[in-house]
């Protein structure tokens, strides 16, 4: 605990971006949430309650995580830590989808701690964010199982876009400025795997891209297999 107090003290301006961005997120799902058609009625206990249950699943999960080499360097991760918080949205919303994946960063770094300086933690909150809004909004909105392969091909397009984008404008250059670690390093890494990278916009084409492709189908195909066999038992969800 001490040596993350020590690490947010030095990266203070970065957190503070965080907070930003956190708090931007949390105000788009929750004024989306204002135009569904149906609301769902869940008692402020029952909440709570359920996106602790699948921010603790999750966390478990984002601890769990594992690099695909043939796709991206080494210190970009896969983990599986969206399938509760897509389930968690489905039932709540977004804004709870959000709540659920800041919570699981928090629970990680208090077990885990941070090994990027953070910078790999608020990447996984974003682009999680990325994934999963687009995927219960549009869910929320329409309610049909059909709705819900649609949700999450449109929330698999959006991490691969954004979740992109936020990689070349703002985490690369982030990530080489607080480890000290040229672009053209990175880069390097990443030409190793694929020939043809040799600048940031084909290193997040070629690399980053894929692997957030890769995970959003993965993780979609589990939630469409296991909502209602895992989801409702588990939480009492019942549609």
């Amino acid at each position: 605990m001490t040596e993350l107090l020590t690490q947010a003290k030095e990266n203070l301006s970065f957190i503070l971006m965080c907070i930003l961005i956190v708090v931007a997120l949390s105000l788009l799902s929750k004024f989306a949430e204002k135009f569904f058609p149906q609301k769902r009625s869940v008692t402020p206990a029952r909440r709570i309650t359920i996106i602790a249950i699948c921010s603790t699943i999750a966390m478990v999960l984002h601890v769990l995580d594992f690099p695909l080499l043939f796709l991206a360097p080494g210190f970009y991760k896969l983990d599986f830590s969206e399938l509760p918080v897509l389930l968690c949205g489905f039932y709540l919303g977004p804004s709870a989808a959000v709540t659920c994946e800041g919570v699981k960063v928090l629970l990680k770094l208090l077990v885990k701690g941070t090994s990027t300086a953070f910078v790999g933690d608020f990447a996984n909150f974003v682009v999680g964010c990325s994934f999963v809004i687009p995927a219960t909004i549009w869910y929320h909105i329409h309610k049909s199982k059909h709705s819900a392969v649609i949700g999450l091909i449109l929330g698999t397009l959006s991490m691969a876009v954004l979740g992109s984008a936020f990689n070349a404008i703002y985490l690369l250059p982030k990530f080489s400025q607080l480890f000290e670690l040229p672009l053209d390093a990175i880069i390097a890494m990443g030409s190793e795997i694929h020939g043809s990278i040799h600048s940031v916009p084909t290193f997040v084409l070629l690399c980053v891209a894929p692997l957030n492709v890769v995970k959003g189908v993965m993780v979609s195909v589990l939630t469409m297999l296991l909502y209602k066999k895992v989801a409702r038992p588990l939480f009492g969800i019942r549609s």
